[in-house]
């Protein structure tokens, strides 16, 4: 039996989060520039995406590009924003043909005019699909979307239009970028490294965790359909005893 064909389709985790590590070790492995990771690492995507949409995933966001990853050297920069272009424009179909719509999720202002302006028309035009919907962390940082969060909250509050003692977790949650997608129940990081990465830190507090040491331009949909198994053997309580969620 496959992997796939194990996999509860009545328990699905409704959102999955992936952190793509490994692209550069990836490369440097086999003796090329980082760049040829990230290359590479753009197919996993394509069949992860893919793996996910056949299941029933209703959401998937990737962590594509870190607010931190700005501080890296230049011409890695801008060869990933290139890659992030060219990629939309060759997909784009693909997403129409498959129903996926396309989000984003970060400080967009900071992107390139270029990357902004195509990553919008690609936002624009999926907007109509009604299946699993795909969400790109770029320039993204939780502690900013946090700090975010609040300043916008703090400046209803300067302006009238909202008590302090009406702001609850509901509210918050509804100021953070990913205001009005559920949180993910399921949270995967690729090439062994064992931290959060400042990624979704307030939406992940509940999520199970699930580590492989495989680096992301190695990772497949038949990797996902493991991480999903491994997810499904968990017993998820939220606080409360076994004998009560059982």
């Amino acid at each position: 039996m496959s992997l796939k064909d194990q996999i509860d389709l009545q328990r699905l985790p409704r959102h999955v989060a992936v952190i793509m590590d490994g692209n550069g070790r990836w490369a440097k492995g086999k003796g090329k520039l980082r760049v040829f990771g990230h290359h590479n690492g753009v197919l996993s995507v394509r069949d992860v995406v893919e793996g996910a949409g056949i299941l029933g995933i209703e959401y998937l966001t990737l962590y594509t590009f870190s607010a931190e990853n700005w501080n890296r050297p230049t011409f890695e920069v801008n060869a990933i924003m290139e890659l992030l272009i060219s990629t939309i424009n060759k997909e784009i179909n693909k997403l129409m043909q498959n129903n996926v719509r396309l989000n984003a999720i970060g400080d967009l202002g900071q992107l390139p005019a270029k990357c902004h302006k195509e990553l919008n028309n690609a936002i624009n035009k999926t907007s109509v699909n009604t299946g699993l919907v795909l969400t790109l962390a770029l320039s993204y940082s939780s502690r900013l979307e946090i700090v975010h969060a609040a300043k916008s909250l703090a400046v209803k509050v300067q302006n009238g239009e909202l008590k302090p003692e009406d702001i609850d977790e509901t509210m918050f949650e509804d100021n953070l970028y990913t205001g009005g997608i559920p949180n993910p129940e399921l949270l995967i990081r690729t090439s062994g490294e064992y931290r959060i990465s400042n990624y979704l830190l307030w939406q992940i507090a509940y999520a199970e965790l699930y580590f492989t040491t495989k680096l992301w331009p190695d990772f497949r949909r038949e990797d996902l359909y493991e991480a999903i198994l491994d997810y499904q053997k968990r017993e998820r309580r939220f606080g409360k005893t076994s004998e009560q969620v059982n």
